[in-house]
């Protein structure tokens, strides 16, 4: 799945890159960046617990889809973040967070039939603006330039 691969080097990226800057980065906190790189993802819970499924359960409509907008990923990563404690709870859901938004940029990116971004601000704004459309989720160019990238980033952070 090159996509989530993207996302999670990308986020490794982000992490080394800040260690340069913030002493206090070291590879565990790196590692909170790569999973928060990955929270907008949990949608894809929806191939196995369907909503029907869960609608049928609960009684009122239910959709995946907020996990993958701005609203839906704080809540993920509030939720994490709750599970949290000590002194490295603050910084570990910063990461998260960092994470996450570097998921939802790498997105807005994606080319879509219609041009539209999908209304990541939701439910602040349901807009959809125009998005660049600079590649799709398949293409395997978007990986082969974070491997890349992610290799050079690691090659002089140990040098």
């Amino acid at each position: 799945m090159a996509d989530l691969f993207t996302h999670v080097l990308v986020a490794y990226t982000i992490g080394i890159s800040l260690s340069w800057r913030f002493n206090w980065i070291t590879p565990p906190y790196i590692t909170g960046l790569m999973v928060g790189s990955t929270l907008p993802d949990l949608t894809r819970v929806g191939l196995i617990l369907r909503p029907t499924q869960i609608e049928a359960v609960l009684g009122i409509p239910f959709s995946w889809t907020p996990l993958h907008l701005g609203i839906g990923v704080l809540i993920s990563v509030l939720i994490l973040s709750s599970f949290l404690s000590g002194q490295s709870a603050k910084r570990i859901s910063l990461l998260l967070g960092v994470g996450a938004v570097s998921h939802l940029i790498l997105d807005s990116l994606l080319r879509s039939a219609s041009g539209y971004l999908y209304a990541v601000f939701w439910p602040l704004s349901s807009q959809n603006i125009i998005g660049p459309g600079l590649y799709l989720s398949s293409d395997m160019l978007p990986a082969v330039i974070a491997v890349a990238v992610a290799f050079v980033i690691w090659r002089i952070d140990k040098s």
